[in-house]
């Protein structure tokens, strides 16, 4: 069991999973999917101040917050018991790509000369961590949600505002992979 529980299951597994926490959420409460949110949840709790966005009944979305909570214990499970002991295979047309922006071949899922806290200090470490993660918290907050919140519960309620918001996220993916990390990484 742990060993099949370990392997990466198959997208005809997987998905179907994650497609029916949908109704299973508007069955068990008529409850909304997604992650986003539950960052203003915790702060409305812990952050006594008066601001107006933090003011509302935050106790009435508490089951985000377990929800949150079971998919962070979920992953310590998963990366401390279940792990796949076999190494990560890069497809090689990747790592030549890497290759040629000068960007070592991976020991794992994020290549170290990029990802470490020196290269942080670097223009191409600001342009990816911190101009990044910047990009992606003010698009989640102007979508209005992050990608599991719209493509899998927006969508699936038919809400075009979701259909919308995940076009422009693929969109994003497309330019940020083909066009614009190139750039990044000549740097």
């Amino acid at each position: 069991m742990i060993e099949w529980l370990s392997k990466p299951w198959p997208w005809y597994v997987a998905g179907p999973l994650i497609g029916l926490t949908v109704p299973l959420l508007l069955i068990l409460g008529n409850k909304s999917f997604g992650i986003s949110s539950s960052l203003r949840h915790i702060c409305a709790a812990c952050i006594p101040a008066n601001i107006p966005f933090f003011k509302y009944n935050w106790r009435k979305e508490s089951w985000n917050l377990v929800f949150v909570a079971g998919v962070l214990l979920g992953g310590i499970v998963a990366g401390t018991w279940l792990q796949n002991p076999d190494p990560i295979s890069l497809n090689p047309k990747l790592v030549a790509e890497l290759s040629s922006y000068g960007v070592e071949t991976p020991q794992g899922l994020l290549p170290l000369d990029l990802f470490n806290w020196p290269a942080l200090l670097t223009a191409k470490g600001l342009f990816l961590m911190v101009l990044g993660g910047i990009l992606v918290g003010f698009g989640t907050r102007y979508a209005g949600g992050c990608t599991s919140g719209h493509a899998i519960m927006g969508l699936s309620t038919l809400q075009f505002p979701s259909l919308v918001a995940t076009c422009c996220f693929m969109a994003g993916g497309f330019a940020m992979s083909n066009l614009l990390i190139p750039f990044i990484l000549k740097l």
